[in-house]
C-alpha cells in the first residue's frame, strides 16, 4: 500500500510560494518559553535525553510562549479543514501538510497569522541548532518543513512504525491539547516506546526487531513537545488509542477528548545546505520499516509458517487401499458430520458452492459449523473471553496455550498452530479451537470437500487459530506475491455489535437447522434420504454472494470498533510521497472486507499484489475477534490437452476451473438423486 502527501491546510495554493521567513536568535527566542534556549536548559535536556530508554528520546513542557500557543489553537480551531484519514496503520483526521502555507492567497494567510509565527519559529536556525544539541544527530534543514496538524478524536490511533521515511532526522510532537481541561493519562492517547530486541542471524548480522509490548508512555500534555531522533530499526513508537468516555455526559465534561498536536519531522540538510551528504537520503529509504513490510520480513518474525504438504499427512486406510485422494467417501461424510452443517454436505448445496466460487472466486457461508459443536465451540470461547489475561505477552506465553504474533510494526495478536507430529498437547490445553487445527480442517475429508468447492487438489495447508484483543490487536497490510491461493476465515466471534446487522436464529430457523442434520444423509443408509438445502431466501446455512459494501460503506463500518478483514487493491505509483498512507475511503480500491461474525466461513482465491490486513480492534469494540485462519495451495484441475497445444486460458480472476464430470467424479460419496454411485 502506497502512501500519498496531503493537500494544504486550506486546499487551494497559490501557484508562487513566498520566502520562508529567516528569523534572528532573538526573534526566535521571543516565541518560545523565557530562557529555554538558554545554555543550562540545553544542557539538562541533554543529559535527558543521554539517559532515556527504550531508545534516546525528550520531552520539554511549556515550549511555545503561552500567548502565541493560545492563538494558534484558536486559529486552527476556526479556520483549518480537517480530513478523516484511516487505512491498516492509522485513524486520524489531518490538516494539509503546513508547509504550504507559503503557497496560500493573502486572505487565507491574514487568517494564520500565529500559525505561521510558529512554523517559522519551530523551522529557525536557532531552534534547529538546539535540537541538534540535545540529540546529537547533526545539521537539520531550514529549507524542507514537514509538519502537519493531526486531531485524535475517541477511537483514534496510530499503530507501531519507525518513521524511516526518505530524508526524516528527527520526530516531533507538539500538543495542542486543551489548556483549561488537563489531558488524563486514562483518556489514552499518549506516544508510546517500543524496545528493541538484537539478534544475530546465521549470517553473522545483527537484526534489530522490536519487542510486543510498550515499555514507555508519554500521555499528551498542552505546550510539551516530545521528540527523538528517527533511527532505522529501532526508534518504534506508536499512539496510543484515544478510548470513548462512558457517557456522553462524562465525554461532554472531558472536553470531547480531542487531542490535538502538530506532529512533524526535521530532515537531513537538503542539496546547497550545510551538512548536506550525497546519497543519505536513498540510504535511508533502504531502512525503512516499510520497506520490511513491503515483502522483506525479519527472520525472527512470529508465528513462522507451518506449511504441512499433503504428501506428509497420515495416509487413511482407503488411500492405502489404492482409492484415490480427491475421492469423497463414506468415511469422509461420516467425520464431517460431526463438525459442519449438513446442508453444506449435500450435492445440490455444495454444487451451488462451486459455481458461485468458480465465478467470483469468493464465497462466505453462514453457520457453517454443525450446531452441536458450534455450541460446545461458542461456550469455549466465551469462557476464555471471560478470563482476564495478563498483560506481559512473556507472561501470556508462558500461562496460556497462546502465543504473541511479533513484531508490532507488521502484527500483534494472540495465536495457536496446529501440533507438529513431534509435539503432544496437554489435556488442559485441548479444546474445540485445536480440535479444528489439528483434526478437522488438516483432514483427507475437509480437503476434499474444499477440492469440489474451490476447483482444485490441496497441496499443502497452513492453519493457525488468532485472538485479536481489544485495545491491542491488528495486522498491518501485507502484499500476496505470485500464483493465487485459496485462503480461508472462519470467524467464531461470539459477542454482537461489530459493525455490520446482526442477524439471530429464530426459532424456525434453529428447528430448520436441527431438521437438516437429523435429515442428513448417513453412510449406512447409502445416500438415501438427503440433506435438505436451505431456500435461496433464507441467509443461513447457504450459499451466499459475497462482495463487501462499497468503499464508503466499508469505511462507516471501520469507524465503529475495527476488527475487519479487509483485501484491497494495490497501488502501484511509485512517485507518491511515502509520509502518508492513503485512506481507503479517498479510493474505491476495497475488494472485501468481512466483519468479526459467528460462525461464518469465507473462502477467497486471492492474487498477486491483493493487499490484505485485519484492522485494529478498538477498546470500544464488544469483545476480542476469535477466528481461525487458513492457507491452502490448490494444483490448478483445468483440462488437460492430450494432443500436446497450449491449454486454453483459465479464468482471469485467478480460481481454477473444474468440469460438470469432474465435479461428478469428485464428489461420488452420494447423489442428489439418493441412488448410490460409490460403485
Amino acid at each position: 500500500m502506497k502512501r500519498k502527501a496531503s493537500g494544504s491546510a486550506q486546499g487551494a495554493a497559490s501557484p508562487s510560494k513566498r520566502a520562508k521567513a529567516s528569523l534572528s536568535s532573538q526573534e526566535a527566542q521571543k516565541r518560545f518559553r523565557d530562557g529555554l534556549l538558554d545554555r543550562k536548559n540545553l544542557d539538562a535536556y541533554q543529559t535527558e535525553y543521554a539517559e532515556s530508554s527504550p531508545y534516546k528520546h525528550a520531552v520539554i513542557h511549556e515550549l511555545v510562549n503561552d500567548k502565541l500557543l493560545r492563538s494558534v489553537r484558536e486559529e486552527v480551531q476556526a479556520n483549518v479543514h480537517f480530513t478523516p484519514k484511516e487505512t491498516d496503520i492509522y485513524k486520524i483526521h489531518q490538516s494539509g501538510d503546513l508547509a504550504n502555507l507559503d503557497g496560500l492567497d493573502d486572505e487565507s494567510l491574514s487568517k494564520l497569522p500565529s500559525l505561521l509565527a510558529l512554523r517559522d519559529a519551530i523551522y529557525s536556525e536557532s531552534f534547529r541548532s538546539y535540537v541538534a544539541g540535545i540529540t546529537g544527530c547533526g545539521p537539520l534543514s531550514g529549507r524542507k518543513t514537514d509538519m502537519a496538524i493531526n486531531v485524535y478524536t475517541p477511537g483514534c490511533y496510530l499503530l507501531c512504525h519507525d518513521d524511516v521515511i526518505g530524508s526524516r532526522r528527527v520526530s516531533y510532537i507538539l500538543y495542542l491539547t486543551d489548556p483549561d481541561t488537563p489531558w488524563q493519562a486514562e483518556w489514552g492517547g499518549a506516544l508510546r516506546l517500543f524496545p528493541v530486541q538484537e539478534k544475530e542471524g546465521d549470517d553473522g548480522v545483527v537484526a534489530k526487531t522490536p519487542l510486543p509490548d510498550v515499555v514507555k508512555s508519554i500521555p499528551p500534555a498542552w505546550n510539551q513537545l516530545s521528540f527523538f531522533a528517527v533511527q532505522p530499526g529501532e526508534s518504534f513508537h506508536d499512539v496510543e488509542e484515544v478510548y470513548h468516555a462512558e457517557t456522553k455526559e462524562q465525554l461532554e465534561k472531558n472536553g470531547g477528548r480531542v487531542r490535538m498536536a502538530i506532529s512533524g519531522w526535521f530532515h537531513i540538510p537538503q542539496p546547497g545546505e550545510e551538512g548536506f551528504v550525497q546519497g543519505e537520503e536513498e540510504k535511508n529509504a533502504k531502512n525503512s520499516s516499510l520497506m520490511q513490510l513491503q515483502g522483506n520480513p525479519a527472520q525472527y518474525d512470529a508465528p513462522e509458517a507451518r506449511v504441512v504438504p499433503v504428501t506428509q499427512t497420515e495416509k487413511t486406510k482407503a488411500e492405502t487401499e489404492g482409492e484415490e485422494e480427491d475421492e469423497f467417501d463414506e468415511a469422509d461424510l461420516t467425520f464431517l458430520l460431526q463438525y459442519i452443517s449438513p446442508t453444506y454436505l449435500t450435492p445440490d448445496t455444495l454444487g451451488q458452492v462451486s459455481e458461485f466460487f468458480l465465478e467470483r472466486s469468493i464465497i462466505t457461508l453462514d453457520n457453517f459449523l454443525s450446531k452441536k459443536f458450534a455450541e460446545r465451540l461458542r461456550k469455549y470461547v466465551e469462557d476464555q473471553e471471560a478470563k482476564s489475561l495478563p498483560a506481559e505477552s512473556s507472561a501470556i506465553e508462558k500461562t496460556t496455550p497462546w502465543k504473541v504474533a511479533r513484531p508490532p510494526h507488521k502484527h500483534r495478536y494472540l495465536y495457536q498452530q496446529p501440533n507438529l507430529p513431534d509435539e503432544l498437547r496437554t489435556s488442559q490445553d485441548e479444546s474445540p479451537i485445536t480440535e479444528l487445527l489439528d483434526h478437522v480442517f488438516p483432514s483427507r475429508a475437509f480437503r476434499n470437500w474444499l477440492a469440489v468447492a474451490a476447483h482444485g487438489l490441496v497441496q499443502n495447508h497452513d492453519i493457525m487459530a488468532r485472538r485479536f484483543r481489544r485495545g491491542h490487536d491488528y495486522t498491518l497490510a501485507t502484499n500476496h506475491e505470485g500464483a493465487a491461493r485459496l485462503e480461508m476465515n472462519l470467524s467464531i466471534t461470539p459477542s454482537a455489535g461489530w459493525g455490520e446487522e446482526e442477524s439471530k436464529e429464530t426459532e424456525e430457523e434453529e428447528e430448520e437447522q436441527e431438521q437438516a442434520e437429523e435429515e442428513a444423509p448417513k453412510p449406512k443408509d447409502k445416500g438415501k434420504g438427503k440433506a435438505k438445502a436451505a431456500p435461496e431466501t433464507n441467509g443461513k446455512g447457504k450459499a451466499k454472494a459475497t462482495e463487501g459494501g462499497s468503499a464508503e460503506e466499508a469505511a462507516e463500518d471501520i469507524e465503529d470498533v475495527g476488527g475487519q478483514e479487509v483485501y484491497m487493491a494495490d497501488d502501484d505509483d511509485d512517485q507518491e510521497d511515502a509520509a502518508v498512507y492513503k485512506a481507503s475511503s479517498d479510493e474505491d480500491n476495497i475488494l472485501f472486507h468481512q466483519n468479526a461474525s459467528w460462525n461464518k466461513l469465507t473462502l477467497v482465491m486471492r492474487d498477486s499484489g491483493t493487499l490484505k490486513f485485519t484492522k485494529y480492534v478498538s477498546r470500544n469494540a464488544p469483545g476480542d475477534r476469535w477466528d481461525i485462519w487458513g492457507l491452502f495451495d490448490i494444483e490448478d484441475q483445468g483440462s488437460d490437452d492430450d494432443d500436446g497445444d497450449e491449454e486454453e486460458a483459465g479464468p482471469s480472476n485467478g480460481e481454477v476451473a473444474l468440469g460438470e464430470s469432474d465435479l461428478d467424479e469428485t464428489f461420488n460419496g452420494f447423489s442428489d438423486s439418493g441412488e448410490d454411485e460409490s460403485d
